[in-house]
């Protein structure tokens, strides 16, 4: 899969024709509106199955990490020895673990610490690689070239070992962190690993418009930097960063699931599907259920992110229509 670029997103609207259309030919006349990019992507969105599919399931994820409470009104944290490893039945719908606790109700809450590391990781790693990315981009010369090199120090840094050592260097045993300070610690390695791929693509979104007529046109005027930037640069910018944004939510619930389950990210009293994918593996074979229900719930909002940014990036890329 490739990343969007502007250069197929952003297009400049064909040169009219000096013609006159001859009025009174009994020509149908259409009050339809002209549209704009994010228009016509909008018209192109709502004929897609998928888009609507991975839509709703993406707002019932995200009711699930707001509003847990109403999904599973059991208790997430606390189960009774009595029922360990109880099958599923009309009480607890997902069976129980090793500690009695109500499984279909640690797979609802899961999704909170979940999403919400990886909604947040998404936007930290937008922020520091899209500023990166315009600085690099716009000034180019030894500002270009400097950054540039700073990150490719950090693609050379294999994902998950940066992961690990980051994560058990400031989270290893005995550190004694807090629920917050954990998932800070998470959040804070995915964006310092991340940055550098959104720092390329808007680079290369600045390269192909910096140059457009408009922004020359508001430099000879005597538009500042600023300006120029935020009211002309970044808008015609954003679309390929948000695209690729929306896929890498999906990835990062997915990287977070991955670097718990490898006993490094997230950790108890934390609910998430990666721990309990993690607790549930030694009991597989009398209860698979412990592995089965939370790693369903961790493809399906991993596939509804992705699926909804490839429709979001068809839509946006004429090329693909």
């Amino acid at each position: 899969m490739s990343d969007p670029s502007t250069a197929s997103i952003v297009s400049t609207p064909p040169a009219q024709a000096d013609v006159v259309a001859p009025t009174g030919a009994g020509l149908p006349q259409s009050n339809e509106k002209p549209r704009g990019l994010l228009g016509d992507a909008w018209r192109d969105l709502r004929r897609k199955p998928l888009f609507w599919i991975s839509a709703t399931l993406i707002v019932i994820f995200l009711l699930m990490a707001a509003f847990p409470q109403l999904f599973a009104p059991g208790d997430a944290v606390n189960g009774t020895l009595s029922r360990s490893l109880n099958k599923p039945s009309a009480e607890g719908w997902f069976g129980y673990d090793v500690q009695g606790r109500d499984v279909y109700a640690r797979v609802i809450y899961g999704a909170r610490a979940s999403i919400v590391v990886a909604v947040l990781s998404v936007i930290g790693t937008l922020l520091v690689g899209g500023a990166m990315g315009i600085i690099s981009g716009y000034r180019g010369g030894w500002v270009d070239g400097l950054l540039s090199r700073i990150a490719d120090v950090f693609f050379g840094l294999p994902f998950v070992l940066g992961a690990i050592v980051i994560l058990t260097t400031f989270n290893g045993s005995g550190s004694g962190n807090s629920k917050a300070q954990i998932m800070g610690l998470v959040i804070a390695s995915l964006i310092v690993l991340s940055w550098p791929v959104v720092m390329r693509l808007m680079r290369s979104s600045v390269l192909a418009t910096k140059e457009a007529d408009y922004i020359v046109a508001a430099r000879a005027l005597g538009a500042g930097t600023g300006r120029i930037i935020l009211k002309h640069l970044l808008p015609n910018c954003l679309a390929p960063l948000l695209v690729y944004g929306t896929i890498m939510v999906g990835s990062f619930i997915g990287a977070e699931a991955t670097l718990s389950f490898l006993g490094v990210g997230l950790k108890s009293p934390v609910v998430s599907w990666g721990i309990m994918i993690s607790d549930g593996q030694q009991f597989i074979r009398v209860a698979p259920g412990l592995v089965f229900f939370p790693a369903a719930f961790l493809v399906t909002a991993v596939l509804s992110f992705v699926m909804l940014g490839e429709a979001v990036r068809e839509a946006l890329d004429p090329k693909l229509r």
